[in-house]
């Protein structure tokens, strides 16, 4: 799946539907996908829009693609890269902030 605008949307309100399902807390709520889902398919997005990338520019060596859809699906796979590693850099941030908690 390629990364968009309408993408990001999307799983904005699919955030907010289940947030606003348990009065703000995260559950699995009736539709049956919890916060868990929700990373495993953000991160099966991310690497899908890699692998097009690497599809289309391989496409592109050969001379077989057009170059506005390699271009397109690079872009695609850097902003889904970035996206993992700001997720990867809060989850490490969080788990530093954690770990400082007296008990």
């Amino acid at each position: 799946m390629v990364a968009s605008v309408s993408t990001a949307a999307a799983a904005y309100a699919t955030a907010g539907k289940m947030a606003a399902g348990a009065g703000g807390a995260a559950s699995t709520g009736s539709s049956g996908t919890g916060f868990t889902d929700l990373l495993q398919q953000a991160a099966g997005d991310a690497m899908g829009a890699l692998k097009t990338g690497e599809t289309q520019s391989l496409a592109a060596v050969t001379g077989k693609a057009d170059l506005t859809a390699v271009t397109e699906a690079v872009n695609n796979a850097e902003i889904a890269l970035q996206a993992v590693l700001a997720v990867r850099d809060k989850v490490i941030s969080a788990y530093q902030d954690i770990s400082k908690l007296a008990i």
